[in-house]
């Protein structure tokens, strides 16, 4: 019999379509799949090197639990230079990738009953994770109107006495949303105000577009910072999701317990990847534009073409590399054995019937969308397009 915690547990929607499109791809079919939540980029090549030497210089043995020392001084820096945040060795944990960083501030501050706010459309692990700790998710809609940014009179009346903490994600996943210095100063007023944390995850920092600034919440006085956990890590910025290397910095207490949370479940990050991840913080960055202008191309080209299908809307993401379309037009529609009343209706039709793959709106929170990642080339987008509009035209 499994346990309780595990019944109410949901496998990643993201993770399951992306695995779908692969293994229908590996039997052959030419499959257009707009589901992975990864850069098609290879690993920069410096990076790999510094792996190799860690390996040739057995450096493969345990490490401090919360990560090495040389690796954690990269991060300070990166956080002073990037984010004009200071902070000490014993304010920064090292985990198995930023979700594990995530997952870990769960462990620490989550306690039965605690709520725990979370715009919506929201990045599918968000209430999983909130769950598994017995704390309760509560959704603050968004609207496309408002570019998907949460109001901070939303918040507001979304706080009890039970609120722990807020969820803030930007650059955003799904939406692209990225929050502005103004925005986030309205939010910190809030937070401070109701004395509740900010889990600030900015794993899309890198990942911004149209002369936008990216602005950690941490980094508006120290009063927020003091209530502020952020996430960060190598895998969106540095194309390393299988590296598996994520950061946490914030109030010296919470990332001890962490840290022993962790001592108690993986222990160290992968030696070999923290040697990587220095190199990755403190080698050339140059890498970062190459993507980031390769993504900007792909992205006004897919968004460009989502709108020009009549009945779809599509808002341009300043950051991330996400579009999310608004299909609820094609709801109620039908063609051959397919009636489209749901994203996951709408979905499925289209990998059965166009082998396109696509996250539908539902696992996000918001049954209106469909999320697309433009993290593939820009012919398999033109190909995928072109396969979406020929199966929406076929619903009447």
């Amino acid at each position: 019999m499994l346990s309780e915690r595990a019944g109410k547990i949901k496998s990643s929607p993201t993770l399951a379509i992306d695995a779908k499109a692969k293994s229908i791809k590996e039997a052959g079919v030419d499959i257009v799949n707009f589901g992975a939540g990864e850069p098609d980029f290879d690993t920069p090549d410096n990076i790999k090197e510094a792996a190799i030497k860690a390996i040739k210089d057995g450096f493969t043995k345990y490490t401090a639990v919360g990560g090495i020392d040389a690796l954690k001084d990269a991060i300070i820096e990166k956080l002073k230079k990037d984010n004009n945040l200071d902070y000490k060795r014993e304010e920064i944990i090292v985990s198995c990738g930023a979700k594990h960083s995530l997952y870990n501030i769960a462990q620490a501050l989550f306690s039965p009953g605690d709520e725990v706010l979370i715009p919506s459309p929201y990045w599918v692990t968000y209430p999983e994770q909130v769950i598994l700790n017995d704390a309760i998710p509560v959704f603050i809609k968004t609207y496309e109107s408002d570019s998907f940014m949460v109001k901070p009179e939303s918040i507001e009346s979304h706080i009890t006495q039970k609120t722990k903490a807020l969820i803030l994600n930007s650059p955003s996943n799904p939406t692209g949303l990225t929050y502005d210095r103004k925005n986030l100063e309205q939010i910190a007023e809030i937070v401070l105000k109701h004395n509740i944390y900010v889990i600030s995850d900015e794993i899309y920092e890198k990942l911004i577009y149209d002369g936008l600034e990216h602005v950690s919440i941490a980094s508006l006085d120290n009063s927020v910072k003091k209530k502020t956990i952020v996430v960060n890590g190598l895998s969106k910025s540095h194309a390393m999701t299988g590296w598996r290397i994520g950061f946490a910095a914030g109030p010296e207490e919470i990332i001890k317990a962490m840290t022993d949370i962790q001592s108690q479940s993986t222990s160290n990050p992968t030696s070999i990847s923290q040697k990587a991840a220095i190199e990755a913080l403190t080698g050339p960055q140059d890498f970062i534009k190459t993507m980031l202008d390769e993504f900007d191309r792909r992205r006004n080209f897919l968004v460009n073409e989502l709108n020009s299908i009549p009945g779809v809307t599509c808002l341009t993401p300043g950051g991330a590399f996400y579009a999310f379309p608004n299909t609820s037009f094609f709801y109620g529609k039908k063609t051959d054995n397919y009636k489209i009343s749901s994203s996951n209706d709408l979905s499925m039709y289209l990998l059965e019937k166009a082998n396109v793959a696509m996250v539908h709106g539902a696992a996000f929170g918001d049954d209106s969308y469909m999320r697309l990642s433009y993290a593939t080339s820009i012919n398999e987008i033109k190909k995928g397009v072109e396969r979406i509009k020929g199966a929406l035209n076929r619903l009447s």
